[in-house]
Formats: C-alpha cells, structure tokens, sequence
C-alpha cells in the first residue's frame, strides 16, 4: 500500500514538473531565435548594404596619404639670375583624428604655447578639414630648431601631431622687386572653394600677388605623396605606394637685377615708383615702388610686431608703377602730337608766351610767372611752356586731344600680366563729366588736359609706353614681363605718325635734357638721352614730380621714368626725378657695354 501510494504520489507530483518546465525553455528558445534572428539581420545590413561604405571606413583608418607639396618653379631674371627659389624648412602638421586623443587639450594647449597660435586657431584649422583621417592638417610653417625640440622632447607625435620638412618660397633679395615678385600664401577658404575645380586642396600655397600669382599655372607644379598603413595608434606599419610631386617650371623674367637694384636704390625713401623698359619691344627691366615690403615674412606664420611695422607705412603693398597719377608736363608728348597730326598747327609754328593767359573767363598762369617771349615745339619742350601749350589745346580742340590720348594708350590697361593689379587711369571726356559732374565739357577743361591736369589720371607704366613713341619712331608697346625669343615688332603697333611729328618730339626731348628743365640727364656717363619732366598740383599735399627719358637719342635702348608721389616740396620733375632717371640709365649702361658716352652741342630752343 505504502508502495502504491507512494507511485501515485510520485507520478502526480512528476507530470505538474514536466509542465512548468517547458514553459522557460519555450520562451527562452524564442528568445535565443529573435537574437539570431536580429544579428543575423544586422549582419546582412552591414555586409550587403552598408558593406562598401564600411569598408571604405575601415580602410581610411588603416590608410592615410601623406602628401607632397610640389617644389615651386624657380623665378630668374633676363640673365639667369635667381629672384625667388625654395628652401628647405620644417612645419607641424595634425591629423584630424588628434581632438579624439584622451590628451588633446593638454597637447592643444603645449602646441599653442610652443608655436604661439591661440588654442582656438588650432581647433578651427581641424573643423575646416573635418574628420578625414586620410589628410593632415599644417598648422605652422617654418619653426624654428627650438621648437622642434620642444615639440620633440613633449612626445607630440604620439597625440596625432608630426613635424615634417617640406619646400618654403624664399627670396634671396629680401625687398627686391617685391611689387613685381609678389608673395606667396595659403589658400583660404573662400579661395580654395572658388579654385577646387582647378585641382587645388586644402594646404596648398599659391601666389598671392605680382608674377607669383600671374604666373601661377607654370610655377605651382602637382601635388604628390606617400600612402602608408598605419596600426590603431597611428604608427606608420608599412608604405603602400608613393607618386612623386611634379616640380613647377622655372619663369625667366624680362627684369635686370642690376637696374632693379638701382632703381630701388634711387627712389631711397621717396614715396613712388620708377618703370625702365625696352622701348623697342615693351620688356620691363625694372619696377620699383616705394614704400614696400620683404615678401619673405609670408612664407611663415607672421610675427605680430612685423606686420606692425608693414602696416605702419602707406599702404606698402600698392604697386604705384601700376597707379595712376596727374601726369603734369610728361603729357606735353601727347600734345604735340595731337596738334601735329591734326593739321591744325605745322611743326613750324612759333607761338607767344606770356606770364599769364585769360582763356574762358578763367586766367591759367605760366610756371616761371614770366613767360619765355616766341617759342615753336621744340622750345615749348625744351622750357616746358604752359602758356605755350595752352594754345595749342585750344587750338585743336578736347575731342581730338582726347582721340589721341586715347591712341597713345591712357585710359586702358597696357596689357602687361599684372593684369588685376593694374589701374586704367582716367580719359574724361564730355560724356563722363556730364555723368560724374552733371556739367559740361568746356574749353578750360581742354587747356587743363593739354598740360597734364584735369580730368586725367595716368600710371608710371602708361608713362613709359608714351616715352617709347618718339624713342622707337611711332610705335606703341605692349610692356611684359614674360622673357622670350619675339621678334619685336609682335610687342608694338604703329601709331603712324608723320615723320615730322616723329621729328619734332625727338628734336625737342633732346632739348630737354641738353639745355632745358632736364639738364641732370646730360652727363657723360651715359649716351646722349632726351627726356621730358613734370610737376603736378596734388592738393592738399606737396606735388607730384616726374620725369621721363630714354637713351642713346639715335638707337634707343631703354626708357626710364621716375615718379614721386607728394615728393615736390624741394623742386620739380626735373630736379628731382631726373638725377633719379640717370642713376638708373648708368646702371643700365655699365651692365650692358653695348653704346658709349657721347657729347652733341646744345638743341635750339625754338
């Protein structure tokens, strides 16, 4: 019975366990099935959709690219001599995975410290470029061997910071040809988001200014660099691949460092600019402007108290060859011409000069307040007549002077290649004065523009084209800076003047300089040179001065003109310009044995 119960009991008590068992198993075995289930989903998501993009994830934190800036052609002058070159210098660069570092701040805050970049440029510099572990970041350029050892002994490399060496712009010359050499610089940006479609990236430095931005096509050459596998802390593991940089191509330029050293010697201190250049074919030998700058504190971080300095002058990185300016009694050229070619006046005309002449009701004085009594052209020149030519604007009338203004090349641009930086100048004529002034154009505005006043503006560059007309016998130039193997007469235009014209200006440019307001000019260091001076009224300050000339008068060689800004407080043009003019012309000469000094008697003056 014991037994029995005891069965019954048991097999009662068995059949309930059963039952409460199966339930957890049940609910656990859907579990585990939804888990598989889920995973193997994700699985799928992953490697058939999501399979490509993580790949390429996976390979962009294995890999990165470490590239190559291309070494910058080399810019020389007309005999091969070197005005701008690379040089080797070290710069700090950080991969974009650095701010993810349990230490970025700390080393944040040691980079700043030891570079002298506020914390914040750092961090701005690497949100620019976002998170790309395939690109590093410069942040400086050019450290000093201090800082590298600071950065070395702090163990920075570690925190997703590396030095590495790379090619810096340098100019030799320091200030030098500044204007026209330019500068270099990294993109911003808002120029990089401009020029992506030219194969520029970020980190890439261009030319900023002056040939180094015209010529920039030939100069930049292309990028190159390493591809290396890295392990999870960033340690180079072995390099994949590397393409090597393309160099940029030398630029021959048409400058002469020998006269470019001493027209910047002869402007000194003057606030202004001096244009010497091949009458024949427009090759600029030289452009100084004043004041200026070394283009080499752009190479690196700039110092504050260095930008201070620049910044302290007036406005250093105006290329004043490329300005305009009231171009005073130089425009006498363009006067004569007008008047010549006109028919109006013949080269024979002999006019009365006074102290004074009442001309539209308004009274326009002479310059020596006496008047030089009968001159023709040639003395009208050679004594830079106001009155003289008072007349003759008169005579022929604003609309033809302004025709052959226009002709002899102001009021466009030259065409030279510092295109952008280059100012047009200012040709009024009836239609802009009665736009700009709602006045009329009247007979005082044409006596006004036949001195070079008014409503007129021209650039020491214009100034140099309108010298080389009567150097070169009628022809207009094209100035460039690009040397080449062009025959001449694919740089000019004939303006086709009558030989008479031609004639006159020559007879009463060498007047000028032999016996005239040019007579600094007439020194036997040099050929025989003619020329032209000017002052200019620029209130509210000192006037403006110039003077142009050119040499040897029978086979011209070189144009040279030298103007000063607000530097007339101690004399004219030819006072002060032309010994500036002449300093140049000897340079010229003694680096180029190809004309000997000469002597000629004095010019008549009418």
């Amino acid at each position: 019975m014991a037994l029995v119960h005891s069965s019954l009991i048991g097999g009662h008590k068995t059949t309930r366990t059963v039952g409460q068992r199966s339930q957890p198993l049940l609910l656990m075995l859907i579990v585990s099935l939804l888990m598989v289930g889920g995973i193997g989903y994700r699985l799928a998501y992953l490697q058939l959709s999501q399979g490509e993009r993580n790949r390429d994830m996976a390979e962009n934190n294995r890999i990165r690219l470490i590239p190559k800036l291309p070494v910058r052609g080399n810019l020389l002058d007309r005999k091969g001599r070197l005005l701008a070159s690379g040089r080797l210098s070290h710069s700090v660069f950080l991969w974009p995975m650095a701010p993810k570092q349990p230490g970025w701040p700390k080393t944040r805050r040691h980079l700043s410290q030891v570079l002298n970049i506020p914390e914040a440029e750092i961090q701005e510099r690497l949100q620019q470029v976002g998170y790309n572990p395939g690109t590093r970041v410069r942040i400086a350029r050019s450290i000093s061997a201090a800082q590298i050892t600071a950065l070395a002994e702090y163990g920075a490399d570690k925190d997703g910071v590396e030095v590495d060496i790379e090619a810096l712009r340098s100019y030799p010359n320091g200030e030098l040809a500044a204007h026209v050499l330019g500068y270099t610089g990294e993109m911003n940006n808002r120029a990089l988001a401009k020029r992506r479609g030219e194969g520029y990236r970020l980190g890439d430095v261009v030319g900023q200014m002056g040939v180094e931005a015209a010529f920039e096509k030939q100069l930049r050459g292309e990028w190159g660099g390493l591809q290396v596998e890295v392990d999870g802390s960033g340690k180079v593991i072995r390099i994949l691949g590397q393409k090597a940089s393309s160099p940029g191509k030398d630029v021959h330029l048409t400058l002469d460092m020998d006269v470019q050293k001493a027209a910047e010697a002869a402007l000194g201190n003057r606030q202004g600019a001096i244009v010497a250049m091949n009458p024949n074919n427009g090759a600029i030998l030289a452009m100084a402007s004043r004041p200026t700058f070394d283009p080499n504190i752009f190479s690196s971080r700039i110092k504050p108290a260095e930008w201070k300095k620049v910044q302290s002058q007036d406005h250093p990185f105006v290329n004043r060859a490329l300005r305009g300016f009231p171009p005073a009694s130089t425009f006498k050229i363009i006067t004569t011409t007008a008047a010549i070619e006109s028919g109006k006046f013949s080269e024979h005309t002999v006019l009365q000069t006074s102290a004074f002449l009442n001309i539209g009701g308004r009274t326009f004085g002479e310059w020596n307040h006496a008047g030089f009594g009968p001159l023709g052209f040639v003395g009208g020149l050679k004594w830079s007549s106001d009155t003289f030519f008072y007349q003759i604007g008169k005579g022929i009338g604003g609309p033809t002077l302004i025709d052959w203004t226009r002709r002899y090349g102001f009021g466009q641009k030259t065409g030279i290649e510092l295109e952008s930086e280059e100012s047009v100048g200012l040709v009024a004529d009836a239609i802009w004065k009665r736009k700009r002034l709602r006045e009329p154009w009247t007979i005082g505005d044409t006596v006004n523009m036949s001195i070079g006043q008014g409503f007129l503006v021209a650039t020491p560059i214009q100034v140099a084209v309108m010298f080389s007309v009567p150097a070169n016998g009628g022809y207009r130039v094209k100035p460039h800076l690009l040397k080449d193997d062009e025959e001449s007469k694919k740089w000019r235009e004939s303006l086709n003047l009558k030989p008479e014209t031609i004639r006159v200006l020559r007879q009463g440019l060498r007047a000028v300089v032999n016996g005239g307001t040019g007579g600094a000019l007439n020194s036997p260091t040099i050929p025989p040179a003619a020329g032209k001076s000017g002052t200019a009224e620029a209130p509210p300050g000192e006037p403006h001065i110039w003077f142009g000339g050119y040499a040897p008068t029978d086979k011209p060689e070189i144009v040279v003109v030298a103007f000063g800004e607000h530097e007339g407080a101690n004399g004219g043009g030819g006072k002060i310009a032309a010994p500036m003019v002449l300093k140049v012309m000897e340079a010229y000469f003694n680096s180029n044995k190809s004309s000997k000094p000469a002597t000629e008697k004095p010019v008549a003056s009418n």
